[in-house]
């Protein structure tokens, strides 16, 4: 029985190999573990997952050498716009080789960028279908955009260079409005995207009635950091957040699933400083025509109402004479009738005054001490009743004529 080597059996893999398998081949994969080392070499592993179970079926080890990495790698990313990250899904070109001590692998010489933009188009299609049938695909677009959309909160990078821009175009606007504007920062490329403008939405969520409406800005960064602006979770919540968003992530090419729930999507960070202005110009314009509209309205009311009073003016002087003879005849009149009453009504008084002083004078002490009556006083005081007085006490008697002072002997 023949026996073999290790190192044997593997040299006769790997002549095998290369009868069997000698060109190369066009092979559909998913990339993982994607790194590069100080030479500029990729290493990775494709992989191949069960559709249903999602379980892995097939995994290879796979190699860029570092001068094909360094063409491939950004024509891949500038055609796709997508980073060469683990998670993605390529169409390569590539050898079979085997190894005596490093195995079987996959030496990668072309890719084809058109596939990986076929499976990211249907992952955006995927995501938006299903936004639509929770029914919350279009919330955001169906908010009401404020007439004066003056407070910003801006979710972007501070040390983004199109953050800048925004805050510039803004404050250097034609018309001379004011915008407020208040930065929530989030990072705008890598694989913490998505993680990081959720956290900053939901700090604007708790302070919703402090803006108006949310850009999410970017600038700068390269095409391929787009992928995180692409997932379900951020697409639901701002599909669902309850101010308009905007969105200036700074590409032209394919709007991202962010772009697509959006309320209003610019190319740009200065676009979307423009859109908020020409807001503010189209409330502007509106108020100048409601002033002019104003303006001709009292100018109009002002001339009717002159005209109705040159109109007053001129049936004046009859109707004034007219009213003025009335009222001297009703003067007159009233004037006469009014001297009669005073007249009747003064000799009634003054006769009621004769009678009065008659009864008065009738009534006086005089009259009745001159009829033979006296009064008799003690004290300065009238004596009425004569209990009231004591033997030994002296009285008055005042007569019409003259007054006596007695002494009190005997009481019966």
């Amino acid at each position: 029985m023949e026996t073999l080597s290790l190192l044997e059996l593997n040299a006769l893999v790997r002549r095998s190999l290369e009868q069997c398998l000698p060109g190369e081949y066009w092979v559909q994969a998913e990339l993982s573990d994607v790194r590069t080392n100080s030479t500029g070499h990729c290493y990775l592993e494709f992989i191949q997952k069960d559709s249903r179970s999602n379980s892995l079926v097939a995994k290879a080890r796979g190699t860029i050498w570092a001068n094909v990495y360094r063409l491939l790698k950004p024509y891949f990313e500038e055609t796709t716009g997508q980073a060469f990250v683990s998670g993605i899904k390529v169409l390569v070109q590539v050898s079979v080789s085997f190894h005596e001590l490093y195995g079987y692998s996959l030496t990668v010489q072309d890719i084809d960028p058109t596939y990986t933009l076929g499976d990211m188009a249907r992952r955006r299609r995927e995501i938006l279908k299903q936004l639509e049938e929770e029914g919350v695909l279009t919330l955001n677009k169906e908010l009401e955009m404020p007439d004066l959309p003056q407070r910003i909160a801006v979710i972007s990078s501070p040390t983004a260079a199109g953050y800048g821009d925004f805050c510039h175009q803004l404050q250097n606007n034609p018309r001379g409005f004011f915008f407020y504007t208040e930065l929530f920062p989030a990072l705008m490329q890598g694989d913490r995207v998505e993680e990081s403008v959720l956290a900053a939405l939901d700090i604007i969520l708790n302070r919703q009635n402090d803006f108006d409406a949310v850009v999410i800005i970017r600038g700068g960064g390269a095409t391929s950091d787009l992928s995180g602006f692409d997932t379900y979770l951020l697409a639901a919540a701002c599909a669902q957040f309850p101010l308009p968003i905007i969105t200036g992530i700074g590409h032209e090419r394919d709007d991202t699933v962010l772009d697509s729930v959006a309320h209003t999507r610019v190319k740009t960070p200065t676009a979307a400083a423009e859109y908020l202005i020409d807001c503010m110009d189209l409330a502007a314009d509106g108020l100048e025509v409601l002033v002019s509209r104003l303006h001709e309205s009292v100018l109009s009311r002002l001339t009717e109402e002159h005209r109705k009073l040159n109109l007053y003016r001129n049936r004046i002087p009859s109707a004034v004479v007219r009213r003025i003879s009335d009222a001297k005849l009703t003067l007159l009149t009233a004037r006469r009738d009014i001297s009669q009453a005073v007249t009747s009504s003064l000799s009634h008084q003054r006769h009621r005054l004769e009678l009065l002083k008659q009864r008065l004078t009738d009534a006086s002490p005089e009259k009745m001490l001159a009829r033979g009556y006296s009064i008799t006083l003690k004290d300065g005081k009238v004596v009425k009743d004569a209990a009231f007085l004591n033997e030994n006490d002296e009285i008055l008697t005042r007569f019409y004529r003259g007054e006596v002072t007695s002494t009190i002997n005997h009481k019966s």
